[in-house]
């Protein structure tokens, strides 16, 4: 494949590239700037983050599970070019220096790139910002201090955007969703790449190599979001941190939920279609969707269907989707925000759900009306709760219509022991969720956050 983007400013044009080799080992073994780490390999540490340009926005990003071609058309810029040509010091470096932010210094340079980024953006809260960074021995006071001190200083005149470049045509980016269409009807075992969060993976712990790459980033309508009759359509490639904004003003607890998917190097990566189509029982976006009554939008060549989001999940790792078909966009039908979602996992940021729930229940004159629940992490799939709202629709919103839920559970979910959670906990913690959502409901306090001893 041939790629073509801009690195610290200078036009950059590869033949023959490996469209699985990795920004990070590019970077590292072909030009020589070591500056950019490798910790986990796997988007978790934020030692390889870079700033990746785009045509309206800057955001941080992991290299380590960046692939070549998703460089086509866009600007990196790396540690090495945070400061200026003639050596001065950004002002966030400055203030890691003065603030003492940096003992060994490995993780220096992510911290770095993930503070530069945030800084050109304007974006202060910087405990969000730097969440997709570890650090294990200066502790993270100095590090948010730093930050924060900087936070107001202008951004230097060197940090302005490139032009980005004009990029040839490349078989395997198509650039449209007819031209995706046609290749990949014509190459139905090919892999689609969109984010790579999932596919980087593939590669940089299974080491496998990707059967013909089709890569979506260039696809301009996938990125679409439009209001229509139907609801909000959003395109499969919009991306987590663009879902989080969308979610806020609509639907601000799916948003909150949002804060805490992956961090933000791969929410800025990570894409709506990719995490409904990989079929994950764990994906975090499925059930607040299937709460929500979302539609998928498939196409198939020229064919195009509409399939209701829970009737796409048919078994672990199998989706009602043809040989040839992909997502194209999902559609959130317009409704007062009625929808709560819980994610339950070890650690606060940046883990994978134990249980992910999702509920959306209406109540008229004290009594349900509609009762829409989804679980992540009960089923082989992401699955409807339908025996719990069978018992909910018709009865009185209160405490003992709650408690007739609970052999209800059991007739949905038989879920699995894992390392993560077991099978008692995770029934035992999705019905407390419900009962979370009833005393909210009633003006209780349940965020935990909010809630003190």
């Amino acid at each position: 494949m041939d790629v073509s983007f801009l690195l610290n400013g200078e036009s950059i044009a590869l033949t023959g590239v490996d469209p699985t080799c990795t920004l990070l080992e590019w970077l590292r073994a072909d030009r020589n700037l070591t500056g950019t780490k490798e910790g986990c390999n796997e988007g978790d540490c934020g030692a390889c983050t870079v700033m990746m340009i785009d045509t309206d926005r800057r955001v941080a990003i992991n290299a380590c599970i960046l692939l070549l071609p998703q460089l086509q058309g866009k600007s990196i810029r790396t540690i090495e070019a945070i400061s200026a040509p003639d050596g001065k010091l950004h002002p966030v470096q400055d203030a890691m220096i003065t603030h003492h932010g940096s003992q060994c210094g490995f993780c220096t340079p992510g911290f770095i790139v993930s503070m530069a980024v945030a800084h050109a953006n304007g974006d202060k809260d910087a405990e969000t910002a730097l969440s997709g960074n570890l650090c294990r021995c200066t502790g993270y006071a100095p590090i948010l201090r730093a930050a924060r001190a900087a936070s107001d200083m202008p951004v230097p005149e060197w940090m302005s955007d490139p032009s980005l470049p004009e990029t040839p045509a490349e078989p395997l980016i198509p650039e449209t969703a007819q031209s995706l269409a046609d290749l990949y009807f014509a190459n139905p075992d090919a892999t689609l790449v969109a984010g790579a969060t999932d596919v980087g993976l593939w590669v940089t712990k299974g080491l496998q190599k990707i059967n013909s790459p089709i890569f979506l980033h260039q696809v301009a309508e996938l990125n679409n979001v439009t209001q229509t009759d139907a609801g909000l359509r959003i395109g499969a490639g919009v991306t987590m941190d663009q879902m989080l904004l969308l979610m806020t003003d609509r639907h601000p607890s799916y948003a909150e939920m949002l804060r805490r998917y992956g961090s933000v190097q791969v929410r800025a990566s990570a894409t709506l279609g990719g995490n409904i189509a990989n079929g994950s029982p764990i994906g975090d976006n499925p059930p607040p969707l299937m709460a929500l009554g979302a539609t998928l939008h498939l196409r198939q060549g020229n064919r195009r269907r509409d399939l209701v989001l829970e009737d796409f999940f048919l078994d672990y790792g199998k989706q009602d989707r043809a040989p040839g078909e992909f997502i194209e966009a999902v559609t959130v039908p317009d409704q007062p925000d009625r929808l709560a979602v819980y994610k339950l996992s070890k650690r606060f940021d940046q883990d994978i759900s134990a249980v992910c729930g999702a509920f959306n229940i209406v109540v008229d004159a004290g009594q349900v009306s509609k009762a829409c629940i989804a679980f992540g992490g009960m089923a082989g799939i992401p699955k409807r709760a339908t025996a719990v709202e069978n018992v909910l629709i018709g009865r009185p919103w209160n405490e003992d219509t709650i408690a007739a839920t609970w052999d209800a559970w059991e007739s949905d979910f038989s879920p699995l022991s894992d390392m993560r959670a077991s099978a008692d906990y995770r029934l035992t913690t999705a019905r407390n969720m419900l009962t979370r959502y009833f005393i909210a409901d009633i003006g209780g306090a349940v965020d935990l956050k909010e809630v003190t001893a």
